[in-house]
């Protein structure tokens, strides 16, 4: 008995088969002028040859012709992202859309299947934040070809031609910065992700420029930036703290990696603040209930969604223009950076 898996023929397999675009399949397949009746045979023969079949579910949205937006994220089950995408719900609901998420796992892979599986659906525009080992755009690139609308949030690119929505990161990083050199920490850590992650760069050039105008060196040890996961950065952490010239504050690049620095503080046997103070990037609602309660800069995570989605519908009702927008996060003092606090 043959175990394998039946593969089905997608609209990327035809387009990779022929070495032409997702879009000048969808349109062949479709008849459309724009391509030629020489390649709109060769695709409808290769169709039939590899019995390729449209989506049934795609099908049937088409025929009841809802509107539906497509979303995908890195990783769902933190909360800055399901708040993003409740906000983003919010809004699609008000304008009559119904919203598809997917989960992209931080992998360049699922996040071009998820795209894929947008393409087939037929949905009226997507809203994306890149996975963290994505720099291969060409995924993108192909939606601006088939003129399919696309908002990013977060994490970006190609933002010459899409629309997106991002925080002040370099703006709050450096403002938290200054607030830990205000309260008495002179060897401030940052702690980040990758470094081609625009969100990274942004947030890290504000930590550089608090220190800088500050007129303390900067020590490129201090700066750290890796995988975003909980035990990468958690060995990171305790690396730093284990050296001789520790740091005594650490500003963390989001919730996972703000939460294993601060469990890392505590397995290296040190006080928070008195010993390391931390601020976190999270907006996570558990920040304000660990012991001591949590320094962050907060995104308003919510309006984030609700502003990309806003932007979309704006996309997809013909607006042309690309806009950028910025949602500005708030540093909320609490007690794990308070150091000289009375």
């Amino acid at each position: 008995m043959n175990n394998k898996k039946l593969h089905r023929t997608s609209l990327k397999d035809l387009a990779r088969e022929l070495n032409v675009s997702i879009a000048t399949v969808s349109r062949a397949l479709r008849s459309s002028p724009e391509i030629g009746k020489e390649m709109q045979q060769r695709v409808k023969d290769l169709a039939k040859k590899l019995n390729y079949r449209p989506n049934p579910f795609a099908q049937s949205l088409r025929k009841e012709a809802p509107k539906v937006i497509g979303v995908v994220v890195p990783n769902l089950v933190t909360h800055y992202y399901a708040a993003v995408l409740d906000g983003i719900e919010d809004e699609a609901r008000r304008a009559g859309y119904s919203v598809i998420s997917a989960n992209s796992h931080e992998r360049f892979e699922d996040e071009m299947h998820a795209i894929d599986n947008f393409i087939s659906l037929h949905v009226e525009g997507i809203i994306a934040c890149l996975a963290q080992t994505t720099t291969d755009y060409h995924h993108f690139e192909e939606i601006a070809e088939m003129g399919i609308p696309l908002v990013f949030f977060g994490r970006t690119c190609l933002t010459d031609q899409f629309s997106c929505v991002t925080a002040n990161g370099d703006e709050a990083a450096q403002m938290a910065t200054q607030h830990l050199i205000d309260t008495g920490s002179r060897r401030i850590a940052f702690l980040g992700g990758p470094n081609h992650l625009d969100m990274v760069r942004r947030r890290k050039h504000g930590y550089l420029e608090a220190l800088r105008d500050s007129r303390i060196p900067i020590d490129r040890e201090m700066v750290v930036c890796g995988k975003i996961d909980y035990n990468v950065a958690l060995e990171a952490a305790e690396q730093l703290l284990r050296r001789e010239d520790r740091p005594d504050a650490i500003l963390a690049f989001n919730d996972i990696i703000t939460f294993a620095a601060f469990t890392a503080i505590k397995n290296c046997g040190l006080r928070i603040p008195e010993d390391v103070a931390l601020i976190g990037f999270t907006d996570d609602v558990h920040a304000a209930y660990v012991t001591p309660r949590m320094s962050a800069i907060e995104d308003q995570s919510h309006l984030m969604g609700v502003t990309a989605c806003q932007l979309l519908l704006k996309s997809i009702a013909g607006d042309a223009k690309v806009y950028k927008e910025i949602v500005p996060q708030q540093l909320v003092i609490r007690d794990t950076s308070a150091k000289n606090r009375t």
